[in-house]
C-alpha cells in the first residue's frame, strides 16, 4: 500500500533544520550525504524546517520513494524538533507518535519500553 509507514524498520530524525522546499532528490542527497545512509533502506526519514509547523517523511517502497507532507494548522502549534543539526537520532514508534502529536521526545519522566 502508498506510503504505509508501519512496515519501516527504523524511523530516523534529521535534527536541525531542513529546507522543505526539497524535493525527493533533494531529501535523498541529505541522507547520502549528511546522514552517510542509504535512502533505500527499510526506513522513514523525518525533515522539519525552520518553522516547525510542517515536516516531511521520506520513505523507500520496492517500486520508488514517497514522501508524505503534513502542515499543522495554526491552532495546533509547532513540533519539539531536535536542532542539533549534525545529529540524526533513531526513535522508537512511541516517540514517532509523541512528537508528531506536539509532544516533547526528550521526556526524563516517561517509562521507556524494554
Amino acid at each position: 500500500m502508498i506510503g504505509d509507514i508501519t512496515v519501516a524498520d527504523e524511523i530516523y530524525i534529521v535534527c536541525g533544520y531542513t529546507d522543505m522546499r526539497k524535493s525527493i532528490d533533494g531529501l535523498c542527497a541529505i541522507v547520502e550525504d549528511k546522514l552517510h545512509m542509504s535512502p533505500r533502506c527499510s526506513a522513514i526519514f523525518l525533515f522539519c524546517g525552520r518553522r516547525a509547523d510542517r515536516l516531511k517523511i521520506l520513505m523507500w517502497e520496492p517500486d520508488g520513494f514517497v514522501l508524505l507532507y503534513k502542515r499543522l494548522t495554526a491552532v495546533h502549534g509547532r513540533y519539539r524538533w531536535p536542532r542539533n543539526k549534525d545529529e540524526v537520532r533513531s526513535l522508537t514508534w512511541r516517540e514517532f507518535d509523541w512528537l508528531l502529536s506536539g509532544i516533547d521526545i526528550e521526556q526524563p519522566k516517561a517509562i521507556r519500553a524494554s
